[in-house]
């Protein structure tokens, strides 16, 4: 079973302006580092090691024109982007942009049994079960209801060309699924570290990644 792909047709129609979308997922939190779950319940802090992420991608990256920055509502990803709010561009938070929550598993240190739980939902969502979540948790396509919210902000700004997003890793992976028409069911196609970048350029009719995965920001970091 494939899966739904489900961008609207509005998105196909060249109704809207050119853009260019940078992606990114936020900078290393101690959650991370201890490969613990946090999800959209955890609003956690970034790490020291994070806050240097931050700072390599703003140095890589910080002569890029943007008109403006989206993030979603948890600190670490205002925190990962914190120099370009800094230096006076537009920013809005939108939950569109939150991590999926993992439900009764956020925050729980990892354990044979919680990994066992995670295998098993993310083979049901492969195998075309995208309704399923944990308890208190979402699905994937909850999950793509709030992001499509999120791009209607994003892609209806006229004057907005050059835009910074920074989200969550499995969200990431399901936000570009919706872009660019992948089927969610195929979201582990999209890799992510800490700060990885997609760059995805909108000409009205379609999405396109002109730069997948880059971390070339980090190679004096690792």
């Amino acid at each position: 079973m494939s899966g739904p792909t489900l961008l609207p047709d509005r998105y196909k129609e060249g109704s809207y302006s050119a853009k260019t979308l940078y992606i990114i997922r936020h900078g290393e939190t101690d959650l991370n580092k201890r490969g613990i779950v946090q999800g959209r319940g955890m609003d956690t802090d970034l790490n020291a090691y994070g806050y240097q992420q931050a700072s390599a991608f703003y140095e890589k990256y910080k002569q890029v024109p943007f008109d403006k920055i989206y993030t979603s509502t948890l600190k670490r990803t205002h925190q990962t982007v914190g120099s370009f709010i800094d230096s006076g561009i537009p920013w809005t938070q939108h939950a569109g942009f939150d991590e999926l929550a993992w439900g009764i598993h956020e925050g729980q240190e990892s354990s044979d049994i919680t990994k066992k739980a995670f295998r098993e939902m993310i083979h049901q969502w492969m195998q075309g079960g995208l309704h399923r979540k944990f308890e208190q948790g979402e699905s994937p396509l909850e999950v793509r209801e709030r992001q499509l919210e999120a791009l209607d902000h994003v892609i209806k700004s006229d004057d907005e060309k050059v835009i910074l997003i920074c989200m969550h890793g499995r969200a990431m992976r399901l936000f570009l699924c919706l872009l660019t028409e992948v089927p969610l069911t195929k979201m582990d196609a999209f890799p992510h570290f800490n700060t990885s970048l997609y760059k995805v350029h909108y000409d009205g009719f379609k999405f396109q990644i002109v730069d997948f995965n880059n971390l070339a920001h980090l190679k004096d970091l690792r």
